[in-house]
C-alpha cells in the first residue's frame, strides 16, 4: 500500500499564506454569498452552487459546520447563518492550519477582517488537523479536539501600490508633482509596522504588454496629466511602467497577480512571458512573487526556471478547481519549477470557507504527487519532507525574511 509520510507531514504543517486578504464580517444572504465564490458577475437564474468550487464548498466544508457533505444549499446557508459569522470564520480559519497570513489590504468593497483579526481567528489550531485529511474522519470530531498552539498566527501587511497611487491623486497634487508624492507616499506605506511586500494589478489595468524601460521623468508628468484629469482608477500604461520600477527601488517583494481573475482581466495580456524584457532589466532586485499563474502555470514555471529572482503560486487556482484537480494544475506548476520557488497562497477574500479549500486542495495535491513520487522510488522521502515543507512554509519565510517559527 502507497506511503502516508508526505501527507501526514503535509497535514501537521503550519502553513504561510504569502497572499489572501480579509474575510466578512457580517451575515450573508445567499446572493451575497454566491456573488463571493465567483470570480464573474451573478447571472440570473444561475446559482454559482453549480460550480466546481460550488460543489467543493458542499463537499468539503459542510463538515466542518457540522453537516453531512454534499448537504443542499439551502441548508448549508442557514447552518452557516445560524453559527454566524464569527463562528463560521473561527471554523474555517483555524481548520486551515495556517500559522502566518500576508494580507493584501488594498481590496476591500465589503467590510472585512484587518490582518491583525484574521489571525486572531485563526488562533488557536485545530490540533488534529492530520485527522481532518484523512477520508472518513469527521472534521467536527477534530474541532472538538481543539488545543490553544504555543504561538499565536501572525499576519503581516502587502501594499498594493495602484492604491496608494489613487490615495495620493485623490489628497490632491499637480502632474508635476506625481511622480515624487507617489515615491514618497509609498515609501512611507512600506516603512509601516508588519508590511512584507507590495503588489500590483497591473494585470487588471494594463496587462503586461508593456515597454519594459523605466519611463522618463517627462513621459511621467504628460501620462499624470492625463490620468488626474480624466480621475478613475491608475490604468495608464505609463504610470503602471511608473509603479512596477518604483517597486524596484522600494526593495521589498513585488507580488503580481497574473493569470485566471474577474472579467476586467484580457487573459491573452496576462501571460507572465510579457514580463521577460522586464525581468531581465530588473534581474539581481528583488523577488517577483507571480500569484496564481492558471492557465498560465507552465509559462511561470518557465520564468522562474530561468530568472533567479521567479517564484510562484497557483493560489486562487486551487480552491476554484477544487482537491479533485489540485494534483493536476501543481504537477503542472512544478514540472520544471525550481522546488524552493513554489509558495502556497489561497488568495481567499470574503469568505472563509476559501482559505480551509485552498489549504486542503494544497495540502492533498502536493502531498500525493510528491508521495507518489517517494513510492515510484524517483524521490527519496527526507527530500520528499523538505520539499513540502519549503513549498508550505519554509519558501515563504526566506523570499519575505519572516523570522523562524514565523
Amino acid at each position: 500500500m502507497a506511503g502516508r509520510a508526505v501527507h501526514e507531514a503535509l497535514a501537521g504543517l503550519e502553513l504561510v499564506d504569502h497572499h489572501c486578504h480579509g474575510v466578512v464580517t457580517g451575515p450573508l444572504d445567499r446572493p451575497g454569498f454566491e456573488a463571493l465564490l465567483t470570480e464573474g458577475d451573478a447571472w440570473p437564474g444561475f446559482s454559482t452552487f453549480d460550480t466546481p468550487v460550488g460543489v467543493a464548498v458542499r463537499r468539503h466544508c459542510a463538515p466542518l459546520l457540522g453537516l453531512d457533505p454534499h448537504a443542499p444549499a439551502d441548508v448549508y446557508l442557514a447552518r452557516r447563518a445560524a453559527l454566524g459569522p464569527r463562528e463560521v470564520n473561527r471554523r474555517f480559519l483555524r481548520a486551515a492550519r495556517t500559522g502566518v497570513f500576508c494580507v493584501d489590504t488594498g481590496f476591500a468593497p465589503h467590510h472585512v477582517t484587518t490582518p491583525a483579526e484574521l489571525a486572531t481567528a485563526a488562533t488557536p489550531a485545530v490540533a488534529a488537523v492530520a485527522a481532518v485529511a484523512r477520508e472518513g474522519v469527521r472534521p467536527e470530531a477534530a474541532i472538538a479536539q481543539e488545543t490553544v498552539r504555543p504561538e499565536a498566527a501572525v499576519a503581516y501587511e502587502v501594499v498594493r501600490l495602484e492604491a496608494v497611487a489613487e490615495a495620493v491623486a485623490a489628497r490632491g497634487v499637480d502632474a508635476d508633482g506625481y511622480a515624487d508624492a507617489f515615491r514618497a507616499a509609498a515609501l512611507d506605506a512600506v516603512r509601516r509596522a508588519g508590511v512584507v511586500a507590495v503588489k500590483s494589478v497591473a494585470a487588471y489595468r494594463t496587462g503586461f504588454d508593456l515597454d519594459p524601460a523605466r519611463p522618463p521623468d517627462t513621459d511621467v508628468t504628460r501620462a499624470a496629466r492625463r490620468w488626474l484629469a480624466d480621475g478613475g482608477r491608475l490604468a495608464d500604461p505609463v504610470l503602471t511602467r511608473h509603479l512596477l520600477w518604483t517597486a524596484v527601488d522600494l526593495g521589498l517583494p513585488l507580488q503580481l497577480h497574473t493569470g485566471f481573475g474577474d472579467n476586467d482581466i484580457r487573459l491573452h495580456r496576462v501571460d507572465p512571458t510579457h514580463l521577460t524584457d522586464w525581468l531581465h532589466l530588473t534581474a539581481g532586485t528583488i523577488p517577483v512573487l507571480l500569484l496564481h499563474c492558471w492557465p498560465y502555470q507552465r509559462q511561470a514555471a518557465y520564468l522562474a526556471a530561468v530568472f533567479e529572482q521567479v517564484y510562484l503560486d497557483v493560489g486562487l487556482t486551487l480552491h476554484h478547481v477544487g482537491p479533485v484537480r489540485a494534483r493536476a494544475v501543481l504537477e503542472e506548476a512544478l514540472e520544471i519549477t525550481p522546488f524552493r520557488k513554489l509558495l502556497h497562497s489561497s488568495d481567499a477574500y470574503g469568505v472563509s470557507e476559501f482559505y480551509w479549500l485552498g489549504a486542503l486542495a494544497f495540502r492533498r495535491g502536493l502531498g500525493d504527487l510528491l508521495q507518489d513520487r517517494v513510492d515510484a522510488g524517483e524521490l527519496g522521502l527526507p527530500d520528499a519532507l523538505r520539499l513540502a515543507r519549503g513549498a508550505g512554509a519554509d519558501n515563504a519565510r526566506r523570499v519575505y525574511r519572516l523570522p523562524d517559527g514565523h
